[in-house]
């Protein structure tokens, strides 16, 4: 791309930037701060969801260059050498509302760079003038160096020919900004609202047993969304076309060697040969047996914060959500990979990730709380002295 095209891109970036700055600028919170952090959160959860979006669609490589479209900074102006390719391969990956469509996804990325940066500035500047650790600038950095790692990951999606092991990482980094963004701004509450500790008998022996088993439910949660990325970018979702049997059988014929090969072309074995169906089949059982797993540990950390008066409302929603994400998926299969079911699974899996991440800070808070505070009798002990 030559400079006119890249400034033309990084000015869509702000553009796209610019209006969730104003909002927080012109809102009448007090703490703009830690309403851009929520803000960012939002269109980090959207961008996710229209990145499943664009690659459901196949849209993946609708501009077969990085950061551009035909070195063009848009569409419009790459129309000619869509329209050829799309002449030269008509059921292909390019055409014009599939190139819009990787754009797009794009343009929210850059987007959402811009607006770290702007909170790498406010952070910076407020920090090093009042030195309150709500501006503490370790997270906005943080920040940084993975939305450019995520940005690189992006550009070997397209020059790499979707290759599925960078696709499923791709989609995991995005999962992991958007958990940052989510724990940032869980602290950033915290920190201004100072919530009160939970009290009560062996309440610290219960926040720590509960901690351990949010960071299990994060752990199970991760390796389920890098299954179902795993799935999703192999084109595996039809490999077992009925629920609950998979072609027919509790265990169906699975070829774990050619399917969990990691690095391979998209629809290749490591030799180069077409990928077996019984591998596809295989990727396709092993998420949907984890999925037990995943119901198991997170309904179990879920019923254990369910009355924590704290923690109560983020575990009713964790299991909402986890029963909603149930159905999707099997609805998915049952009506043959409907677009519209696809994606609310995407979304569905991103809202875990954000659940789990509030749940984790949330008891991670609270037991910090509770063991700073004394027990009753020492209280009481102190208090004659």
């Amino acid at each position: 791309m030559d400079l006119s095209s890249l400034i033309h891109l990084g000015l869509m970036g702000l553009l796209v930037a610019s209006l969730p700055l104003a909002i927080v600028w012109m809102s009448s919170d007090a703490h703009k701060y830690r309403k851009l952090v929520w803000v960012m959160v939002f269109l980090t959860f959207d961008l996710i969801v229209f990145g499943g979006f664009t690659r459901l669609t196949d849209s993946g490589l609708g501009c077969p260059d990085w950061p551009g479209c035909y070195g063009e900074a848009n569409p419009f102006l790459a129309h000619e050498q869509i329209a050829a390719a799309e002449a030269a391969m008509p059921t292909g990956p390019v055409t014009v509302a599939k190139a819009w469509i990787e754009m797009i996804h794009r343009y929210l990325a850059m987007g959402i760079g811009a607006l770290i940066l702007a909170l790498l500035f406010t952070s910076v500047k407020q920090w090093r003038r009042t030195h309150d650790a709500v501006f503490q600038p370790a997270m906005p950095i943080a920040l940084l160096a993975s939305v450019l790692v995520q940005g690189a990951f992006g550009a070997w999606t397209v020059t790499l020919k979707l290759q599925p092991v960078i696709v499923t990482i791709h989609l995991l980094l995005g999962m992991t900004l958007l958990a940052m963004l989510v724990w940032m701004g869980c602290r950033e509450d915290a920190l201004l609202k100072r919530p009160a500790p939970l009290q009560g008998p062996g309440m610290v022996a219960r926040l720590r047993s509960l901690r351990w088993l949010s960071l299990l439910a994060a752990v199970v949660l991760t390796v389920q969304i890098a299954l179902g990325g795993w799935v999703s970018t192999n084109y595996a979702t039809m490999a077992c076309d009925t629920f609950p049997l998979c072609q027919g059988a509790i265990v169906p014929e699975l070829d774990f060697e050619h399917g969990f090969h990691l690095w391979r072309e998209l629809g290749k074995t490591m030799e180069g040969h077409y990928l077996p169906f019984s591998a596809l089949v295989a990727i396709h059982w092993v998420h949907r047996a984890f999925a037990l797993a995943v119901v198991l540990v997170l309904g179990l950390a879920a019923w254990r914060a369910w009355r924590l008066p704290a923690l109560g409302k983020t575990a009713r929603l964790l299991v909402l959500v986890m029963v909603a994400q149930l159905l999707t998926g099997i609805a998915t299969v049952y009506f043959s990979f409907p677009l519209a079911i696809a994606v609310m699974h995407n979304a569905g899996a991103a809202l875990l990730v954000i659940l789990v991440t509030m749940l984790n800070y949330r008891v991670k808070f609270q037991l910090d709380a509770a063991c700073a505070v004394p027990a009753p009798g020492l209280a009481a002990s102190a208090s004659t002295h």
